[in-house]
């Protein structure tokens, strides 16, 4: 099991999509540090050599920001939005979506789960 940028890769899958369990490592980027150090994006991770493992580490490390240092990057913008108070700020910072979806009937993922409504009687019934 190759262990790289803190995250242990899955044994049985190919390179190319193994190194997606990294946070901020996707399929094409995976495909540029593949052909970067010139390994075999067919190739299984069990299958790599202790020289091909530290090659890509090094240029992960080297070219990418990943993992931690990301997460921190994005929660660090996210805040700054927040403290200046812009309008994408407000809707982080109310839990409503910041990319002009509709919320009227949707938005349930970013809004929760959906609270009764108080007081919401028929008009008519005493």
């Amino acid at each position: 099991m190759a262990r790289i940028a803190g995250v242990d890769l899955p044994s049985n899958k190919r390179i190319e999509v193994a190194l997606t369990y990294i946070y901020g490592i996707g399929l094409t980027t995976s495909k540029k540090i593949l052909t970067e150090t010139k390994v075999n994006p067919d190739k299984r991770v069990k299958d790599l050599t202790d020289d091909e493992i530290s090659e890509i580490r090094r240029v992960i490390e080297k070219n990418y920001k990943v993992e931690g240092d990301l997460r921190t990057e994005v929660a660090m913008n996210i805040k700054r939005l927040m403290d200046i108070g812009c309008y994408r700020g407000i809707r982080h910072r109310r839990g409503l979506p910041v990319r002009g979806q509709n919320t009227k009937n949707n938005a349930r993922t970013r809004k929760g789960h959906r609270k009764a409504q108080i007081g919401a009687k028929k008009k008519g019934n005493k």
